[in-house]
Parts: structure tokens; sequence; C-alpha cells
């Protein structure tokens, strides 16, 4: 049998755990391919490091570029990270006639219309089950799994860093920064942690995820983002009181005027399965027609279940290597033809519920002055909650879980709070999705 040979670019966490689990699982994987799958090339600035971890049955190189153009590769694992270098080593690959798979949710969030255009174009494929979720099975559910169905809307806790995060300061109590000191000393989090705890990993992940839902192109400088920086242990001990958890959440979901893409904390019910993954797990619920709501769970990262992914791709390719482009799944699930140009909504126009804090002096009618500029801003009610003051304390937290509204609402309202006399401190605002 002949194999199908590959070139890999980057042998690192998951460039590693690609080798390791490739060659550990050779007689299985050729079993279920007909053809034996084997990394011939790999490119890496630390030769020393590839040539230890490949032991001498690979060719080793610094020289990226002469693997993608190596006309004995017929597929290009790239796993360098970033878009920089990596998208010029993409678009290479796809110039050259090389199948290309990748982990890379930053590059195709950010270059995905033109590589895969580039793609189409030279009639291969670019697989990147890896980029979204790890080991979990979403872009394989979302392109094939749910075909028959019309996506209403996608929520995930997609990011393990500011998962794990949020879940030590529920359990142990302690504030932000202490948790993300855990999360680094742990290796969970970079030494620079931007990407995950503002979250711009989650905006990259979710981005992907609407594109396939709904047939449109990637569009990343849409996405509403914010991370999880201001949260504050007080609005985890009352989200909990009220019988909600904290989470990170990509969440996009479809309505007649638009799409919503966004990427912020919320509330979510403790009775949700989704509310209950904790740690550095990974979950997405898609809430679709026909079969209505599916979770999908898994470690989201790590060298071992991102090579899991990375590997289920090269499987799929060698599978439709001598295919017909035009009989193979698109890449985003929908014929490039077909993709639609529904608009993704400004944040001011998005729906959802929200948890306001409010710190309030102690006195007669201060209450009433609030619930009745929420009832001008047409801002329903829907729980409260207020804290007692202390002894010595002339101000009280009073809070607020509305029902469903508009964002602009909400700002407008919390601007005329904020300007009562009454009003001690800023008011926190959280959204909640209930997901039902």
């Amino acid at each position: 049998m002949t194999p199908i040979r590959i070139g890999l670019l980057g042998i690192g966490t998951v460039g590693g755990g690609t080798w390791d689990v490739l060659t550990r699982n050779r007689e299985e994987i050729t079993r279920r391919v007909g053809r034996p799958l084997v990394i011939t090339r790999v490119a890496d600035l630390n030769t020393e490091l590839a040539t230890s971890v490949t032991g001498g049955q690979a060719d080793v190189t610094n020289d990226a570029y002469s693997v993608t153009r190596d006309p004995d590769v017929d597929i290009v694992i790239e796993l360098i990270g970033g878009y920089g270098i990596a998208r010029d080593l993409v678009l290479d690959a796809i110039a050259n006639g090389k199948h290309v798979v990748t982990a890379n949710k930053a590059l195709l969030a950010t270059h995905g219309n033109e590589i895969f255009a580039a793609a189409q174009e030279q009639g291969v494929v670019v697989a990147y089950e890896a980029a979204v979720g790890g080991g979990i099975p979403i872009i394989k559910a979302l392109r094939e799994g749910l075909v028959a169905n019309r996506i209403e809307w996608i929520a995930g806790i997609i990011n393990g860093t500011t998962n794990f995060i949020l879940s030590e300061m529920r359990d142990r109590g302690v504030d932000f920064q202490v948790a993300l000191d855990d999360a680094q000393a742990r290796g969970y989090a970079e030494a620079d942690p931007t990407f995950d705890i503002e979250g711009i990993d989650a905006a990259h992940k979710i981005t992907l995820m609407a594109a396939m839902a709904f047939g449109v192109p990637v569009s990343l400088d849409d996405c509403y983002v914010e991370g999880i920086t201001k949260i504050e242990q007080t609005d985890i001990r009352y989200a909990e009181r009220l019988g909600y958890r904290l989470k990170l959440m990509g969440l996009t979901r479809r309505r007649d005027e638009g799409i919503e893409l966004r990427v912020h904390p919320c509330l979510v019910p403790g009775s949700r399965l989704i509310a209950n993954v904790e740690g550095v797990m990974n979950a997405v619920l898609v809430e679709a027609d026909a079969v209505g709501q599916t979770l999908y769970y898994g470690a989201g990262a790590g060298s071992q279940p991102t090579a899991s992914a990375v590997i289920a791709d090269l499987v799929d390719v060698a599978r439709l290597i001598t295919a017909d482009p035009g009989h193979r799944v698109p890449h985003l699930g929908f014929q490039p033809d077909r993709m639609g140009d529904t608009p993704i909504l400004p944040m001011d126009d998005v729906q959802s519920g929200y948890y306001l804090r409010l710190r309030l002096a102690d006195r007669p009618g201060v209450l009433a002055d609030v619930t009745r500029i929420l009832a001008d801003e047409e801002v329903s009610i829907d729980a409260a909650l207020q804290q007692e003051p202390g002894e010595a304390e002339d101000q009280a937290d009073f809070v607020v879980l509305t029902h469903i509204t508009t964002e602009r609402a909400v700002q407008s309202a919390i601007q005329r709070i904020s300007q009562l006399e009454s009003c001690e401190a800023p008011v926190v605002m959280l959204r909640v999705e209930r997901l039902g």
C-alpha cells in the first residue's frame, strides 16, 4: 500500500503529541484508512528537538518552505501557531497543491476567508477540527452530523484557562489574580495570558462556529469580546445565591434581524449541564430545530487530545484525497457559492437577561427611583436580592435579574441609575443566558 506522506510544521506540544499518537496507533489508523499515514518531513527551528522526538524516522529541517514545496509531500500539518508566517506557509502549501490540516484558530478566524477561497480554487482540503475545542469533535458535528438541521444558537465554554480560573474563584473563594497565578503555576495559563483572559481565544473559536452554523463568512472583527479580568468574588457569590454559575461563554444566535456573535462572562442556571463544566474542560451546547439540544464535552486543549483531532483530520483527508473536489464536505459546511450575507448584529441590538448589582444608599425611596428608571426603559425585573447593610454602613447592595431585553435598554438604564445621588458605586452588569 502506498503511504500518505505528511509534512509536519512545528513539533512542539501538539506536534509532539501528533507524532506520538500517530506512531502509537499506526496499525489501527492504517486499518481505518486503508493506507499508512507517515510523517516523512518535519520542519522546526529547533532541529535538535525535532530529531529527538522523531528518533531519526523523518527528515528534519529548519526550512518550512522546503516542506510546503516538496513534491513528495501529500498533506501539510501546520502547528506553528499565530497568523504571520503560518498564513504564508499555509497559502504556499495550498498553492503547491497540498492538503492542509491545522489547529490554528487564530489563523482561520483572521484569514479563513482568504485561505478557504485559495483552497477551493486549488481543489485541496483545509481541515481544522483541532482549532476549536481540542479533542471535542464539534467541527464535524456542525459540518456533517447536524447537516439536516437549522441551527438556532450555539453556546460554548471554549477556553479552559478562563473556566479553570472561574472554577477556582467559586470553589476556593479566591480573587481573580490568585486564581490566575494558580493557573500559571499549573501550566494552564501562559506567562502572558491576555489571549485567554480577555476572551480573544474564545472569540476565534465562536467566530468559526458561527460561520459553520449559519453559512456566513468568518467575521472576527464583528465579534463582541469581553474577558473575565473584572469579575469580582462578590458577584460569583450573589450568582450562586440566585441559582446561577458564572462562566465565560462564546455565544452566537440566529435572529430575524441578523446574527448575534459575542464572548463575555455570563450567568448560567446551575441546573444546566453546561453550568457544571468545571476546571479546564470545554463544552459546546447547540440548539437545532430537528434534534433539539446537543452537548459536546471534553478536553479543550493538551498534547494528546488536540493530536487526536489533528489525526482525525488526517484520516478524513486521506479518505477524500482521490475524491472529486465538488463532492467533498465544504470548508464551512455550506457550498461556497451559497454562503449568506446575514449581518452580524451590533451589541446594542443583542437580547439577553441581565444581572445588575447596585450599591445604593440605605434610605427611603431609593429602590423606587431605581425601579422607576427600569420601568421607563422597559426593563422588567425577574428576581431581586437585597443585602442588608452592616452595623456601621449606610449603604447596601441591591441585585436585580431582568427578563430578556435589549443591551441598549439596559445600558440606558445603567447610565440613568449611575446619575442618582443615592448610587454609591459604579453599577456592575453581567449578562444572563438561561439557554432554554
